[in-house]
């Protein structure tokens, strides 16, 4: 069994949009806190500018976990 985690980012653009930036690989034991720390330099720093605008505020974010379990069909 394998468990995969990712961080969904949710940002409101200044064009008023949403864009979310996913990260794969999250850790176990990430926390609010380092996320919103994360989101908050995102914006302060002005590092993503795409077609619906550049990152004004933080919207959402979210851990999705998805659990693989294989079957051994050999």
């Amino acid at each position: 069994m394998a468990v995969d985690r990712t961080i969904e980012l949710g940002f409101i653009t200044n064009l008023n949009k949403t864009h979310t930036i996913r990260i794969a690989g999250a850790k176990e034991n990430v926390t609010e806190q380092d996320v919103a720390a994360v989101m908050d330099t995102l914006v302060a720093k002005d590092v993503f500018v795409g077609t619906n605008g550049t990152l004004s505020s933080k919207k959402s974010a979210r851990l999705v976990t998805r659990q693989i379990d294989e079957f051994n069909i050999a």
